[in-house]
């Protein structure tokens, strides 16, 4: 597939979150990593949650009518988020209550903005049971993930590589791509994975425990800490 204007053009959507780390006060929970690690978090501005609920491109797995939402911010090729993919495969899976959004952020590279254009191409048509199925795949092997093994992942589920290559290649879906970068640089999310759960960030991956306990909590006492 030789590149066109599109894939060129997705460099422009790679934010450099890691650039003048953005400072924060005190976390605003005591949420730690599965080891023991305190993890940053904090509320996001109540202007932006309007913002996050009309996110284009966000794909729901699990259960639509979940009580809980936990929505994930990632990229596809950020060391941590291939980590925490088994992590929040098994969470879905185990807790028939969860309604899990994914939303990719493609902040590292432009080969990241590439995959993540047919991704979210693949959003559009696939039921959130085959996009689960489509997101375990594209982390089925190891190395760089860009377009061309976000589309052979597509194909082992069983899409027109041709097509979905032609549906992301479009301003339509750079457009959601900026969209989700520039939420994410407005939320101040500076490091992948980060989740978004009852209004409040978690920067990083905690560890599968430390989700389900954060899920435990908003279900109790409707804090990601009581």
């Amino acid at each position: 597939m030789r590149p066109t204007k599109i894939w060129l053009v997705a460099l422009l959507c790679v934010v450099a979150t890691a650039a003048g780390a953005a400072q924060f006060g005190p976390d605003q929970y005591p949420i730690k990593s599965d080891e023991g690690d305190p993890i940053t978090n904090f509320e996001l501005k109540p202007e932006l949650l309007p913002r996050l609920a009309k996110l284009p491109g966000q794909v729901a797995v699990g259960n639509p009518n979940g009580d809980v939402t936990l929505v994930q911010f990632y990229d596809l090729n950020c060391p941590f988020c291939r980590e925490a993919a088994a992590d929040v495969d098994a969470l879905v899976r185990a807790d028939k209550k969860l309604k899990l959004v994914f939303a990719p952020y493609a902040v590292l590279s432009v080969q990241s903005a590439q995959g993540a254009l047919v991704e979210l191409a693949a959003g559009e048509v696939l039921t959130p049971e085959k996009y689960l199925e489509f997101h375990r795949q594209i982390y089925a092997g190891r190395g760089l993930i860009d377009a061309p093994r976000v589309l052979a992942a597509a194909g082992v589920i069983g899409l027109d590589r041709q097509e979905l290559a032609e549906a992301a290649n479009t301003e339509s879906m750079l457009a959601v791509l900026k969209q989700n970068a520039d939420f994410g640089s407005d939320a101040k999310l500076i490091a992948t994975p980060a989740y978004v759960i009852n209004g409040v960030a978690i920067l990083g991956h905690p560890g599968l425990k430390s989700l389900q306990a954060v899920i435990r909590a908003v279900r109790s006492c409707r804090k990601v800490a009581c």
